[in-house]
């Protein structure tokens, strides 16, 4: 086995776009190229982006909402129901309603266009990080009902950790791990304990 320098680039992320707009895509291809993002595969339509993340597994699919055969929210839908890769999608600002449709067919994280390649990163990193979470949650709880209550719970309980230790999403989350494993008990427990009592060690609200 080959040993990894320590300045050695990890291997690149592999990508997914969908867009049936030519030049957008092409310039979102770009964009994460240089980025050191891996473009694996490109579709026009919705249908043709779940056959390619089927065929590909890859690490992230980008979706734009509108498209033909099948739109991007549907498509969405398809990809994270079946965990194949966390989704992004691409929304115009008149299609702002069309957020939380998207969230609610799995999309991890958004991105409205005009964007610019500084943009891509952040919207990349939230989606693979979020999608890491629910699949750690998945892994502790078996019970559909009981996941989604789990969920809620760690989402509340990530809310009063980023106000009152000043954290970030994902520090939150790794906060509920860590302590989920120092004390034995499951991320649930912790987060039910997080949203009845507060941080231990921290004033009260």
């Amino acid at each position: 086995m080959t040993e990894t320098a320590p300045n050695e680039q990890p291997q690149p992320r592999t990508v997914v776009i969908a867009e049936d707009e030519t030049l957008i895509r092409m310039d979102l291809a770009e964009m994460l190229a240089e980025e050191g993002y891996d473009v694996v595969g490109q579709a026009g339509d919705g249908q043709k982006a779940i056959e390619l993340a089927e065929e590909l597994r890859p690490d992230l699919v980008i979706l734009d909402v509108k498209m033909p055969v099948l739109d991007g929210i549907a498509a969405a839908e398809a990809i994270a129901g079946q965990r194949i890769a966390p989704v992004v999608m691409l929304t115009a600002f008149s299609q702002r309603d069309l957020v939380e449709r998207a969230r609610e067919a799995g999309a991890m994280s958004y991105l409205v266009k005009p964007f610019s390649q500084s943009d891509l990163v952040p919207a990349i990193e939230m989606a693979v990080s979020r999608f890491a979470e629910i699949r750690q949650l998945e892994n502790e709880v078996s019970d559909l009902t009981e996941r989604l209550e789990t969920r809620k719970a760690v989402d509340r309980a990530k809310g009063i950790l980023q106000e009152q230790l000043s954290l970030s999403e994902s520090e939150a989350f790794r906060w509920i791990q860590k302590t989920a494993m120092d004390l034995r008990m499951s991320m649930r427990e912790v987060a039910d304990g997080v949203v009845t009592h507060g941080v231990p060690g921290t004033p009260a609200p």
